[in-house]
């Protein structure tokens, strides 16, 4: 297999081509079909001279009017938060029952793994996170922990294999947890038609399962295993990569087919299965990271070298993972870059609140005398839990529609997911009124800080805010 410098000597044209801007019309036709197959005719996706791309109104829109539910291209559970919620690995939608959830957060809360299966976790520790993560038949002999809220294991088993039933809980209905078709550990899902769309855009070449269609498992793993010790954006870019693999082989099989008249090559059919992921802005993730507070100016050009190297180690272990020479520009560590300085600058994070808080908010709502029934059985559950009962679902994705709104420090949209919004898409709210033809922007940071704060973390975005507030407040600074 040719090595990362091999490949960039070789694939130099092929890469400069799918870094290259689409033409404008080629993006307009793009965004206009994007825009109908998710129904938000009330928005559109227009170029700007001075700012690049930006969402305006087709129509207008009072205050709290929902402007666009955003599907995920590509996303993740952050690993850590695999351990304090079950969720179906393709809408992120919560999976299982109140008393699963509830009962696998306080096992491994018990195994002392709860909200530790990051990036500094082991591997005996990441493994049992994975191994427990839909079904738990066999886990009894897990040690229990000092915490003093902690109850008999063999209660926490019964509630979580379905053996024990909390009152009300039929208030809250999940889908039951499917299995990966793939046979691995770590996918679950709520539904079959979530199970095949994943397998088919990305899954089937991530996939540590015995039907898995990676080139090497053992790679597989060993990519994995890295990412989660030590950054899982890198699961993020490989599932683009893996998601525009995939789409290529579907695209020339169709074209062969086709048996079209006029032959379409190689690196146009590459460009049109590249085409959602390079919609998004980029950069390369080492020119765009932010220097982190512990790092001091003068270490900066090691900092960015030592992310650059990181990135180059990752990019190695999933080259060896799901390798396709005829999609060999993917594997370039310019094209893995500018993928990771992608989800950088243009990430929304995934949030999904969890259903467990539902439920406890629901019990201490009921009429007394009904209340004090049910908390009786659990109230022991809760303090357990303590103030993780509340946690929700947390990872993070690229939503195409969504990464094309521009900041502004007094947005007249944002982020917010309402009650009927359970699983992962990007739920964009009016703020105020916004008119037909006027730009609909969002706030990439906390809007509330001093003015000179939020021009040090807008620079790490690449510009400098002159939204009306900020223009206002460098006035008087």
């Amino acid at each position: 297999m040719a090595s990362l410098r091999d490949m960039n000597d070789n694939t130099a044209a092929e890469v400069a081509s799918l870094l290259t801007s689409l033409p404008s019309l080629q993006l307009q036709e793009y965004f206009n079909q994007l825009i109908s197959s998710r129904s938000c005719n009330g928005i559109q996706v227009r170029h700007n001279g001075t700012f690049g791309k930006g969402v305006y109104a087709n129509s207008e829109f009072q205050e709290d009017d929902l402007i666009l539910k955003d599907q995920i291209l590509v996303g993740i559970q952050h690993s850590s938060n695999k351990v304090d919620c079950l969720v179906c690995s393709f809408c992120f939608r919560f999976i299982g029952s109140i008393e699963k959830q509830i009962g696998r957060k306080l096992y491994f809360k018990n195994m002392g793994l709860s909200g530790c299966c990051g990036g500094d976790s082991s591997e005996s520790e990441e493994d049992e996170c994975m191994k427990y993560n839909g079904n738990e038949e066999q886990c009894g002999g897990a040690s229990s922990s000092s915490n003093h809220s902690s109850l008999p294991q063999g209660v926490v088993s019964s509630l979580m294999n379905g053996e024990m039933a909390l009152p009300h809980t039929d208030k809250f209905p999940l889908p039951s947890p499917l299995s990966c078709p793939g046979g691995c550990q770590e996918a679950f899902y709520c539904c079959g038609s979530c199970a095949e769309a994943d397998w088919e855009s990305s899954h089937s070449l991530l996939c540590t399962g015995e039907r898995s269609e990676s080139v090497s498992r053992e790679a597989l793993g060993e990519f994995i295993k890295h990412s989660n010790e030590t950054n899982d954006i890198f699961l993020l870019a490989a599932k683009a990569i893996a998601f525009t693999i995939l789409r290529y082989r579907k695209l020339k099989t169709e074209h062969e087919n086709e048996q079209a008249k006029q032959s379409l090559s190689k690196q146009s059919l590459l460009l049109e299965a590249w085409k959602p992921v390079s919609i998004g802005y980029k950069r390369r993730w080492w020119d765009c990271i932010a220097l982190p507070d512990d790092v001091d100016p003068s270490d900066e050009g090691a900092f960015r070298t030592q992310i650059k190297d990181l990135a180059c180690t990752s990019l190695e272990l999933l080259k060896t993972a799901i390798f396709d020479k005829e999609c060999e520009a993917l594997f370039s560590l310019e094209i893995y870059g500018n993928i990771i300085g992608m989800f950088e600058l243009n990430n929304l994070d995934l949030v999904v609140a969890s259903p467990v808080e539902d439920y406890f908010l629901y019990i201490d709502d009921l009429p007394d005398a009904e209340k004090d029934e049910a908390e009786e059985i659990t109230r022991p559950f809760l303090d357990a839990l303590g103030d993780e009962y509340s946690d929700c679902c947390q990872g993070t994705a690229f939503f195409p529609l969504q990464s094309c709104m521009n900041h502004s420090c007094c947005p007249n949209a944002k982020a917010f997911k309402r009650e009927e919004d359970r699983d992962g898409q990007a739920v964009i709210i009016a703020l105020r009124r916004i008119s037909k033809n006027e730009e609909v922007t969002i706030s990439y940071i906390d809007e509330e800080l001093p003015y000179k704060e939020r021009q040090a973390l807008l620079a790490d975005y690449g510009f400098t805010c002159k939204c009306p507030k900020c223009l206002e407040d460098s006035s008087v600074a």
